[in-house]
């Protein structure tokens, strides 16, 4: 069996683990905002809820999500319900996962039917508060099924008749009965289950749960020695209740006794019973770490404590196996300790790994430093090659074989494309920021490999024409290959605006109400497409309140001129709706009149860049459009925004090559400059000057600085570069 651990993030992502392998299994986008508590309802499924920041009147909006982990599938399990309520405090799934009781923070709980998705009841307002909760894991499935059973067997034998019962053997019968309570007992039997809570007084109540009916049970009063309990835990004839003061109550439920042990360890977070039958481990959390209790012999086990050897402080706890634990902590961190919880490192080869694992990271530092400018370049050799042990630089023995381990994982057709002669310096930095998911890295290179190249063939064009020479039947016109739209402003102007069209059209198809029509009709508006928005705007009903302004400006975009009144006019109008706060509708007046770069100076001036970016894109020519993105990028840079990254990346789209191999610089991105310059060179868009040179010479100043850190391997990169 495949054990699976969930966790939730604070951007509303559920993490699902495979602990047996170590990996990553999925990560699903469930919440909106930090998911608060997860319980299986199946192998299969999970329920999650999450809740968002307190309005001023102290509520939130609750999530309560279904996921089937199979399909990522999810839904709100809850409905409508959700919105301006107290906070979920906890929801808890009955052994059986037939029922789920959902716990508020100042509001009665909810009690669920989890196979129909229907609420069964909802507690009256004078409900107690519940401060912990815990279902029973006995139930009476068992002997609804042999009675259920026993009902078929007889309605079996009744309908053949006396002479057929002599001749059907009694395999058939069986066959058939079981055929049947296959497909129909889970959905046909509701069992028996129950549950206790306790409240604010300590006082704990039995609540019993089948089908649709719900009955309250036996009392107990409050345990004098114990504070407010905060957490429950039930198995077999075992009981334990944990408190805030950090207390814990054995019950043992058969002999009727009760032991409470102080554990001095303060508030009780969480308690857990291992799995396994007979197995009494308890797992116990605490504010400061954890234990674990033998509920048998009422004794601890082991111990961990926030102090000298453990750095950590746990959020969350669970056991993984009958005697194995796992924790979630705040450094990131799911670990798997052994019951005795003195370390959670394990070998690498131990782990149930089909194939080799490709991952540099697991190296130290200055080897998977190596590795990368090994994969990059190799000037020593005239052919690549991918035996690191016959390169001759100073290292241990044992650091490059763990390095060769790495290169051996690498598949076949990684290695064959690597040692092809053929392949350039751009693919290869590109192939190599995948291999190491270097997503900053990644995002560079694609966006310097593409517009490397179109700047190249555009300058080869130009010496070609300047020579009299007409290009040849294989040069590719400069906009055969487009950037992946994913990267948005940065992609050529005419594709852009293609794509922006094409989404437009999309959302005009279908728009359900006026508020889509006119957000339809505004963006038609930037694009040029006058007479398509003037068709949308005169579909205003008569009864809409923007009717009459729909029609006006309808009448107002068809009878439009160029005269240097009618311009002067709307210019002027709009100027003063900027000024007085109208800026988006400004800024369609001036698109109407081909004053698109005024309204893409106004955009800027009132901070906003991206839609003066993007307004750029697609009404400007290259020029203009090229002058409104330098701006931008200048106010990336700025000390105040400090975005170098993403200028650098708006830099690209522009050609302006030298800024960007100076920006790389000023970021003490050296080893990156060298090989961005280098393919500069290469691809013949920058000329060897002593702007470039000077470039070089600085990487080279810092590579002395780096080889007290970095092997000559890694070192060997800049040299070559440089030279």
């Amino acid at each position: 069996m495949v054990k699976k651990s969930k966790g939730g993030t604070s951007n509303g992502s559920v993490l699902v683990y495979n602990l047996t392998s170590g990996l990553l299994h999925k990560e699903l986008s469930v919440h909106s905002c930090e998911v608060r508590g997860i319980e299986w309802v199946s192998l299969t499924s999970f329920l999650s809820y999450a809740t968002s920041s307190p309005n001023n009147m102290g509520l939130v909006r609750n999530e309560l999500q279904h996921v089937d982990l199979l399909t990522g599938r999810c839904f709100a399990f809850r409905g409508e319900r959700g919105n301006d309520e107290p906070p979920i405090e906890m929801i808890k799934v009955s052994h059986l996962k037939q029922y789920l009781v959902v716990v508020f923070r100042d509001k009665p709980l909810e009690l669920w039917d989890t196979r129909t998705g229907t609420l069964l009841r909802e507690m009256a307002k004078n409900f107690p508060t519940v401060t912990a909760l815990e279902w029973s894991p006995s139930h009476n499935l068992k002997s609804l099924k042999k009675k259920q059973m026993a009902a078929r067997e007889a309605m079996a034998r009744q309908t053949v008749s006396d002479a057929e019962q002599t001749t059907v053997e009694s395999s058939v019968i069986s066959l058939l009965q079981d055929a049947e309570s296959k497909s129909e007992t889970s959905q046909a039997i509701s069992a028996r289950e129950h549950f206790v809570f306790t409240d604010t007084d300590g006082q704990v109540y039995h609540i019993t749960v089948e089908g649709n009916t719900v009955k309250d049970g036996a009392r107990i009063p409050p345990d004098g020695s114990m504070g407010s309990i905060a957490c429950i835990a039930w198995k077999g004839d075992t009981l334990v209740l944990g408190d805030v003061d950090g207390n814990l109550n054995f019950w043992d439920l058969k002999a009727r006794l009760s032991r409470g042990i102080p554990t001095h360890r303060g508030w009780v977070k969480k308690i857990r019973f291992a799995p396994g039958k007979g197995n009494q481990k308890l797992l116990v959390m605490y504010t400061d770490g954890a234990e674990v209790w033998d509920t048998k012999e009422v004794q601890m086990v082991s111990s961990t404590r926030i102090g000298r050897n453990v750095n950590y402080r746990i959020l969350d706890i669970d056991w993984c196996t009958s005697d194995k634990v796992v924790l979630a902590s705040d450094d990131g961190c799911i670990r798997v300790l052994e019951m005795a919880m003195k370390s959670a490192s394990y070998r690498m080869d131990e782990q149930d790994l089909t194939d080799p694992v490709w991952c540099p990271y697991l190296l130290v530092p200055r080897a998977a430093l190596t590795l990368k400018a090994f994969l990059l370049l190799q000037p020593w050799s005239g052919t690549f090659t991918m035996d690191i042990t016959q390169v001759d630089y100073t290292e241990k023995n044992e650091i490059k074989g763990l390095i060769q381990e790495q290169l051996n994982s690498l598949s076949n057709d990684v290695k064959s494309v690597l040692q092809d002669p053929e392949f350039s310096l751009l693919q290869r930095c590109l192939l190599v920021s995948r291999l190491f998911g270097d997503e900053s890295d990644l995002h560079f290179w694609t966006v310097a490999s593409h517009y490397l190249q179109l700047f190249a063939q555009a300058r080869q064009l130009s010496v070609a024409t300047a020579d009299g020479k007409a290009p040849s039947e294989g040069t590719p016109p400069s906009q055969q290959n487009h950037l992946d739209i994913c990267h948005d402003i940065l992609c050529e102007s005419s594709y852009f605006q293609k794509f922006q069209l094409d989404r437009v059209h999309l959302q005009e198809v279908k728009r359900t109400s006026y508020e889509h029509t006119k957000k339809c009709a505004d963006q038609l508006l930037l694009l040029g497409q006058t007479d398509r928005a003037v068709q949308l705007l005169l579909e205003t009903s008569a009864d809409n309140t923007s009717y009459y302004c729909d029609s006006l400006k309808a009448c107002l975009v068809t009878t439009i001129t160029s005269s240097g009144p009618s311009q002067s006019t709307i210019k002027l109008v709009a100027t003063n709706m900027i000024a007085n706060g109208k800026l988006a509708e400004g800024v369609q007046l001036l698109c109407l009149i081909d004053k698109a770069a005024d309204a893409c100076r106004y955009l800027q001036t009132y901070g906003e860049w991206n839609r003066a970016a993007w307004l750029a894109k697609v009404r400007l020519s290259p020029a203009e459009g090229s002058d409104v993105l330098k701006r931008w990028a200048e106010h990336l840079i700025s000390p105040q925004v400090n975005h170098k990254s993403k200028a650098i990346l708006v830099l690209l789209s522009l050609g302006c090559f030298n800024k960007v191999g100076e920006m790389l610089h000023s970021m003490r991105h050296f080893d990156r400059a060298a090989l961005f310059i280098e393919a500069c060179l290469k691809s013949g868009v920058m000329e060897a000057n002593d702007s470039s040179n000077i470039l070089f010479e600085k990487p080279r100043l810092y590579s002395e600085q780096l080889l007290t850190s970095v092997s000559s391997a890694a070192n060997s990169l800049l040299q070559t570069c440089i030279g």
